[in-house]
C-alpha cells in the first residue's frame, strides 16, 4: 500500500493516480488532550487498511503528477538520524574541509545517532526553502524508515517488525562549526516522500539502489547494502537510548556525492521499490 497526503487529504496511490481516501481517517480513535505520542495513522495503521479499501471504491481520482504532495508521515514524534552511514561519504567528509569545518568527523560507531527537529518535515511539493544563502547548503538522500510499533530497547531479531514502511528522505544540510542537530533542523531541510510505501511492498530494504540528481546531473548513487550500520541495528542501537514510537523516523544516512544546492535547482530522488520525487530549490 502506497499513502501519500495532498491539501491534508489522504490518498492511497494506484499507479500515476492517487483515490483520496480521507474518509477512511473516520475510523481513527478520537482523544482529547493530551493527544498520544506518535502518529496516529500510522500506529492505527492496521486496522485502517480496511476502511481504506472500502473509501477507494467510491474515491474520487487524482493525477499524481498533478498534487502537491506533503510529507507522508503527518506527526512524527522525532526524526532520528545516522551520520556519515557510508563508508565513502565518511571518507569525502574527512577530506572535505567545506563539508567537516574543522569538526572532528568520526566513525558512526563512536559519534553515534541525532536527532532533527520535526518542524523541519516538509513534502516535495513544498520544496527546499533555503535559509542561509550565504552558506554552503548540501543535498543528502537516504532511506527513511518509519516505525509502525513501539520499540524500546529491542533485540536485532525483533527489530525490523517494528517498521511500518519506508520513504524517500532528503537530510538538507547548512554547512558550518555548530552541532549538525542546528544546521540540519532548519525549515524544510527535511523532505520526506513521495508517498509511504508498506514494508510488504518493499523487496530487500538492505539492497536499494539510491540515486540523486541535480537538474539532471548525477550527484549520488548507491545501494543500501554499502551501509555502515544496517537498518536492524540501526533500530537496536536508537531503541537502547530512547524509545522508538509509531511514526518516528529514521535516517539511515547518506552515501557519498553530496553537494550544494541553490535556489533555482532541481533534485530529483529515486530508490529503488520506495519512489522518485522532484523537489525544487528555491
Amino acid at each position: 500500500m502506497k499513502l501519500c497526503r495532498f491539501d491534508d487529504r489522504l490518498g492511497l496511490v494506484t499507479g500515476d493516480r492517487v483515490l483520496d481516501v480521507t474518509a477512511a481517517l473516520d475510523a481513527l480513535p478520537a482523544y482529547r488532550y493530551p493527544f498520544p505520542h506518535g502518529d496516529l495513522m500510522i500506529e492505527n495503521l492496521p486496522a485502517l487498511a480496511a476502511s481504506i479499501a472500502a473509501a477507494a471504491g467510491t474515491a474520487k481520482a487524482y493525477a499524481l503528477a498533478d498534487l502537491k504532495l506533503l510529507s507522508p508521515i503527518a506527526n512524527p514524534g522525532k526524526v532520528v538520524a545516522a551520520p556519515v552511514n557510508y563508508k565513502k561519504h565518511l571518507e569525502e567528509a574527512q577530506a572535505d574541509p567545506e563539508i567537516h569545518h574543522q569538526n572532528k568527523v568520526a566513525e558512526i560507531q563512536r559519534v553515534g545517532l541525532f536527532l532533527k527537529a520535526t518542524s523541519s518535515v516538509v513534502g516535495p511539493g513544498e520544496g527546499i526553502v533555503i535559509r542561509h544563502p550565504e552558506r554552503r547548503t548540501d543535498h543528502e538522500i537516504e532511506l527513511a524508515a518509519v516505525i509502525g510499533t513501539r520499540a524500546d530497547r529491542v533485540s536485532r531479531e525483533d527489530a525490523m517488525r517494528h517498521i511500518a514502511g519506508y520513504c524517500i528522505g532528503l537530510d538538507i544540510t547548512v554547512r558550518g562549526p555548530e552541532e549538525r542537530s542546528l544546521r540540519k533542523s532548519i525549515d524544510s531541510y527535511t523532505v520526506l516522500g513521495p508517498y509511504f510505501i508498506t514494508a510488504d511492498e518493499v523487496g530487500d530494504p538492505s539492497a536499494l539502489d539510491l540515486h540523486l540528481t541535480v537538474n539532471g546531473e548525477t550527484r549520488q548513487r548507491a545501494n543500501t547494502r554499502d551501509l555502515i550500520i544496517g537498518i536492524a541495528d540501526l533500530i537496536v542501537f536508537a531503541s537502547s537510548f530512547y524509545t522508538l514510537m509509531p511514526g518516528d523516523v529514521l535516517l539511515t544516512g547518506t552515501p557519498e556525492g553530496v553537494g550544494p544546492i541553490v535556489p533555482g535547482d532541481t533534485v530529483e530522488a529515486t530508490i529503488a521499490d520506495v519512489g522518485d520525487m522532484r523537489v525544487a530549490v528555491r
